[in-house]
């Protein structure tokens, strides 16, 4: 994973007002972080908490009531950018009466993209996201699944460098989710730079290396996956061949036994404990933002003259 900085948000902030100008919701509130060139990272939060909203100011859909995004050091208004990004949106809007062939070949065309080239492209995606059998027929025909894997491709014709992906495995079976998470661990090692958006804490357990927890608009956490599930203050060992007398002592009584040490170290929680406490301490202190954050927001601020 690189240090150079694909996308950035600065004090991003967004308030839908209604027909008089009054502010109605308050979707995202001085929103700072950081996404890295090569990292797989996870938007998380309940309905309703910005992380679509957050989705679409980066890419210029909406336009922030405050502060800014940066995306490839261009402002995210600067729709050129889009170029280098592809984009799963909750819902895949495409044409029902098309098939998988043709609706790839359309958002190529959309690119620019010589024939010969979305030829290669168009069946190299449809064979990546196992839609092969099924794509000489119209996606009208489709399930839930099949339409999310073609929506998939759709995100990928143009090579981009940042994916975004809002709910990618929503409507997957388990074998469905398994390989859509898969997919997306490739195109990490492709060099890829994947955030996404998910409700589904196992998923963004499984691949992400770093998240955001968001909740009313605010972040309430930020960090790496297996640094925020460490239980610090709580040390497991792990040990095979060990006598009863043995298992009642630590190190050197495993050695004087001759037990073998497999393991000492923290355990984990699961992201689900995790995101379920910040969410509740959130809601029984509002405004409160975790001490990680804070701590890491001023690591990160320039020392002061």
């Amino acid at each position: 994973m690189s240090d150079e900085v694909v996308l950035q948000t600065r004090a991003l902030s967004k308030v839908y007002r209604d027909f008089w100008g009054r502010q109605k919701v308050r979707a995202l509130k001085a929103l700072d972080l950081e996404v890295r060139r090569g990292e797989v990272f996870g938007l998380l939060g309940p309905n309703g908490s910005g992380k679509t909203t957050t989705m679409k100011l980066v890419l210029g859909l909406l336009f922030p009531t405050e502060g800014e995004a940066v995306v490839f050091g261009r402002p995210a208004s600067d729709v050129s950018k889009n170029e280098r990004i592809g984009y799963l949106p909750e819902e895949s809007y495409l044409y029902r009466f098309l098939n998988a062939e043709e609706t790839l070949d359309f958002y190529g065309r959309l690119f620019d993209m010589p024939a010969s080239t979305r030829a290669e492209r168009v069946d190299a995606l449809i064979k990546q996201v196992g839609l092969d059998k099924a794509r000489k027929r119209p996606l009208q025909e489709y399930s839930k699944g099949m339409t999310r894997r073609i929506g998939l491709a759709q995100a990928l014709i143009n090579d981009p460098e940042l994916i975004l992906l809002d709910e990618p495995t929503s409507g997957l079976d388990p074998i469905g989710t398994r390989e859509m998470k898969d997919m997306i661990i490739k195109l990490k090692e492709q060099g890829k730079t994947v955030v996404m958006c998910s409700h589904l804490l196992a998923d963004v357990q499984d691949v992400c290396d770093r998240i955001a927890i968001l909740h009313q608009g605010e972040l309430k956490e930020l960090g790496r996956v297996d640094e925020l599930l460490t239980v610090a203050d709580v040390t497991q060992v792990k040990g095979r061949n060990l006598t009863p007398e043995c298992q009642n002592e630590i190190r050197e009584v495993i050695a004087r036994h001759h037990g073998e040490l497999l393991s000492m170290d923290n355990p984990t929680t699961t992201l689900e404990e995790l995101f379920l406490d910040i969410v509740r301490d959130s809601e029984a202190r509002p405004g409160r933002r975790a001490a990680s954050v804070a701590a890491a927001n001023a690591s990160d601020s320039p020392p002061s003259s």
